[in-house]
């Protein structure tokens, strides 16, 4: 056999002993993105991403009941902060890995105008949303409808989401004519992907800032490093913002 194929043999048998699975647990909105991040990580690194999706809120509790994630991708800083602080997660771990936008989706086509006066106007049964205390967007949508004086209005016709992506599940359903949802979960590469919405002013609510850390079982853990330093490779960051997320620097 040829020295250069032996050497290539050699290292792809040397690459695939080393790597290893991560047990990721991911905030509903960044599904797809993260779905499509993981296997560039795979491909880069041999390391493969073991990905649980859900709400911020309902993530945090299991982690701190003893789940075995190694990474959090919350939906907000504070989430990674407390954990840090309660010795959850490893300290100096703690980054930015991507700027949320909320937007007010419908299925249809023609409900939603560029402004969102259909929120004003009334002219729909149910409006979802994500559970405010277990998820930053739907506490992001209440803040919405609190600034615009509309809370009180459309109480009634509120439907709540154990998390964004149930609260997207409503509203491609027909279970509501409208819903607060991640503009990730229904913008690709500059457009949308169907129906009408509008992207909510970030001055409406707090700002969507999405904070990864290292959880404590994963402090020692290859995988768990080489995917935190992947988020932030240029690879990465391009899926990120194909989603229409932003990036911080």
């Amino acid at each position: 056999m040829r020295l250069p194929v032996l050497f290539a043999i050699l290292t792809t048998l040397s690459a695939s002993a080393l790597a290893a699975d991560v047990s990721v647990a991911v905030a509903a909105n960044f599904t797809a993105p993260m779905k499509r991040i993981a296997a560039g990580f795979e491909q880069a690194t041999g390391h493969r991403a073991r990905l649980s999706f859900g709400s911020t809120g309902k993530l945090y509790a299991q982690i701190r009941n003893g789940a075995p994630f190694e990474v959090l991708l919350a939906a907000d800083a504070e989430t990674p902060k407390k954990l840090v602080e309660a010795g959850f997660a490893v300290a100096g771990t703690r980054f930015t890995y991507a700027i949320g936008q909320l937007a007010l989706w419908s299925a249809d086509a023609t409900r939603i105008d560029a402004e969102g006066a259909v929120l004003r106007e009334g002219d729909f049964r149910r409006l979802a949303l994500a559970d405010p205390k277990l998820a930053p967007y739907g506490r992001a949508a209440r803040e919405t409808l609190d600034a615009l004086g509309l809370a009180e209005r459309l109480d009634g016709r509120l439907v709540t989401a154990e998390s964004i992506g149930q609260s997207y599940q409503f509203v491609a359903s027909g279970n509501a004519e409208l819903g607060f949802v991640a503009l990730s979960q229904i913008w690709r590469d500059g457009q949308f992907l169907g129906g009408s919405a509008w992207r909510v002013p970030n001055g409406l609510h707090e700002i969507l800032r999405q904070d990864l850390v290292v959880l404590a079982r994963g402090e020692h853990h290859q995988a768990a490093r080489a995917l935190t330093a992947y988020l932030r490779s240029d690879e990465a960051r391009e899926v990120i913002r194909s989603f229409g997320y932003e990036v911080a620097n």
